[in-house]
């Protein structure tokens, strides 16, 4: 299996706005790998200016944020090619797309790494922190999943935030729980018509 990490790609539109959205990526002989599904403005603006900054954050709020609307993030410019960086970044890198392998629902495309920056140390996830991820995950796919899966693992997902949450953490885990129920409701009445 496969080592994926859980990162923020920023890229940018075909007008040069900044797009903000989680993804988990892996490195493959030297190359960071990031495979969007078909169609996404990610996959896109990856495409158009065949660039990404990869940004590792501890603040989960982020990953929480993005999949549910909360697209405002503070940004920075990259330092070597055009691009934004989270401001939150404990470390970023900048990429270049040198490899496209194509496929109908989820091309990978593969990225030279052109500048990488430590912008502060990694302390690591506490396990609230793990757990917003998981659910981000969870959250990110809805549409494929059955409501008896999420339903276990937000049950055993918040162990982990009862016991070690802050208030950041409390914050992204409630805005990924009404995303849910919001999605509930949606489904449950499309049901009822």
């Amino acid at each position: 299996m496969p080592l994926i990490y859980e990162t923020i790609i920023t890229s940018l539109d075909a007008n040069g706005q900044p797009h903000i959205a989680p993804f988990g990526i892996r490195e493959e002989q030297g190359l960071v790998l990031i495979a969007p599904f078909r169609p996404s403005a990610s996959l896109d603006n990856l495409l158009h200016h065949r660039a990404a900054v990869v940004n590792l954050t501890d603040d989960v709020r982020v990953f929480a944020g993005v999949l549910t609307g909360r697209r405002e993030w503070p940004l920075k410019p990259a330092q070597k090619m055009q691009g934004v960086v989270l401001e939150s970044a404990l470390a970023h890198r900048e990429l270049e797309l040198v490899e496209i392998r194509e496929h109908e629902v989820r091309p990978e495309l593969l990225f030279r790494v052109v500048h990488e920056v430590q912008h502060q140390p990694f302390r690591g996830f506490n396990r609230a922190q793990a757990a917003v991820i998981e659910l981000a995950v969870l959250v990110s796919r809805l549409h494929m999943l059955p409501m008896e899966k999420i339903d276990a693992e937000i049950a055993y997902l918040n162990i982990a935030i009862e016991k070690t949450a802050g208030e950041r953490e409390l914050q992204a885990w409630q805005w990924l729980i009404e995303c849910i129920e919001n999605h509930k409701a949606a489904t449950d009445s499309g049901n009822m018509a």
